[in-house]
């Protein structure tokens, strides 16, 4: 007699949450979940064009041109650091009373933050901002939690060819927000030439026009989006046995959730120490690493566009950044589209993400080739040649993230604690994403001095490529296999 084999490539015969027919997308909620992929991205974009030039404006560098990058990426770093240190409890506290509060209170506090940002007039008034931002910032958590809640092994690969379209169009209008209206009142003076008020704050109208759509979008939500947790238990019960000491005491059962899994078994949220399965650590690893890089990259590309050609960048004002940028995003956000299920079909999650990490290669070598080209012959047809290609590679990093979301949902220990799961992915990659922005921005400020070795930063870049493809293969070939767990 052959003994069975057991392991976690071997899929069960049977599994409940892979039946043959694939489930119809509920778009009546898909569409509002993909209006909340987009504030996160919204409200960076339109930083993204203008932090540099503010960053001059404010005074903060004392006229050194190395140390933009330094503080820019101070600046972006503060947000993930207050976003680490908050969401995993988010997640965690959107099982009990549901993800339609978290994403309300999420939303409030992006549009608050954005035109505080606007009226900020000091580096420590800018930070502040955007600490407060990354706080409170669970949108994005909580539209994947929601729409993992929703969506089964069938069609969840479906839902996420959809994802690019909000990203797309957050990431073109906030970066045309932000690259077209900064400083109007010098742009536009026969507009606003005659406002002091966006005098004073040259940066206040984008940082407005971002908050309202923001707000605008708290208001669909509020009227039209259902809560994806079935039971629910009321906040005051939660701080009345303790919740938020949960995750620092001993396992406690939670309060009153029970959600009945595909296949009829009765689940309940877990604690955290229960959630640390080989799955969930090798999964958070690699999505970890592979934001880690892409943080690196996004804080790096507009700092290197608009730094001075003989310091190593490309001397691009703010709406060429920012055209670039949306073009990049619209760019992105179709080929997702079109392409991303078939693909997944035809070769399977991991094989995507492999090659997306891998592509990460060349992305960072036209970094240099492309200042090269600019210094030997001008910002001419192959500098523009050289942005494009890295621009159009950067379309396999972003095809990553769907297929990191499709194995975070099969990672998960039961149906009940889907968002403390994700909320254990999302602490990583935000602890990475303090990394990135930071130490990228430095490193690149340090090999713009004098007597620096100046490839220091694409040293830096390329190890941290080759930690992302460590860890991919740490994956199985399709996040099916780990659904029989469940």
């Amino acid at each position: 007699m052959i003994a069975q084999q057991n392991d976690e490539e071997t899929p069960l015969l049977q599994r409940p949450e892979q039946p043959k027919a694939k489930t119809p997308l509920p778009w009546d909620q898909i569409w509002i979940l993909l209006l909340l992929e987009m504030p996160e991205f919204l409200s960076s974009r339109t930083l993204a064009p203008f932090i540099p030039q503010l960053i001059r404006d404010i005074g903060v560098t004392h006229g050194d041109e190395s140390q933009v990058g330094h503080y820019t990426g101070i600046l972006e770093s503060s947000y993930y650091a207050a976003h680490t240190l908050t969401i995993f409890y988010w997640s965690q506290l959107s099982d009990h009373i549901g993800r339609k509060p978290v994403i309300l209170t999420a939303l409030l506090a992006i549009s608050i933050s954005m035109f505080s940002f606007g009226l900020s007039k000091t580096f420590f008034a800018l930070v502040v901002s955007r600490v407060v931002c990354g706080a409170f910032d669970a949108s994005d958590s909580m539209a994947k939690s929601s729409l993992m809640d929703i969506t089964d092994a069938t069609n969840m690969p479906k839902a996420y060819s959809y994802v690019p379209i909000p990203w797309t169009i957050a990431g073109t209008v906030g970066s045309l927000i932000g690259g077209s209206l900064s400083r109007p009142a010098d742009r536009f003076p026969d507009i606003f030439g005659r406002s002091e008020l966006l005098k004073t704050y040259p940066y206040l109208l984008p940082c407005s026009i971002s908050a309202f759509l923001i707000s605008t979008m708290w208001l669909v939500t509020y009227i039209r989006l259902k809560e994806s947790v079935s039971t629910k238990t009321p906040l005051w019960e939660l701080i009345k046995g303790g919740f938020f000491g949960q995750s620092r005491s001993k396992p406690r059962q939670p309060l009153n959730n029970v959600i009945v899994d595909p296949g009829g078994v009765k689940s309940k949220p877990l604690p955290l120490r229960a959630l640390l399965t080989s799955k969930v650590l090798s999964v958070t690893a690699s999505y970890a690493t592979t934001g880690l890089f892409q943080m690196g990259f996004n804080s790096l590309l507009p700092v290197f566009y608009a730094t001075p050609i003989e310091l190593g960048g490309l001397s691009l004002d703010p709406p060429r950044i920012g055209a670039l940028l949306a073009a990049s995003s619209a760019m992105h956000g179709i080929f997702q589209l079109l392409f991303y299920t078939r693909l997944n079909d035809r070769f399977g999650a991991r094989a995507i993400h492999i090659t997306g990490v891998s592509s990460c290669i060349p992305m960072v070598i036209l970094f240099p080739v492309t200042n090269a080209l600019a210094r030997a012959y001008g910002i001419g047809m192959a500098v523009w040649l050289c942005v494009v290609v890295q621009l159009m590679l950067r379309i396999n990093l972003i095809m990553c993230f769907p297929c990191i979301t499709l194995f975070v949902r099969a990672a998960a220990p039961n149906r009940a604690s889907l968002g403390a799961t994700n909320g254990i992915a999302q602490v990583a990659v935000a602890a990475a994403r303090i990394i990135g922005p930071a130490s990228t921005a430095s490193i690149f400020s340090y090999s713009l001095q004098e007597g620096h070795d100046a490839w220091s930063i694409y040293y830096f870049l390329i190890a941290i490529v080759f930690l992302a493809v460590s860890t991919a293969l740490l994956l199985p070939r399709d996040p099916s296999v780990w659904y029989d767990s469940q």
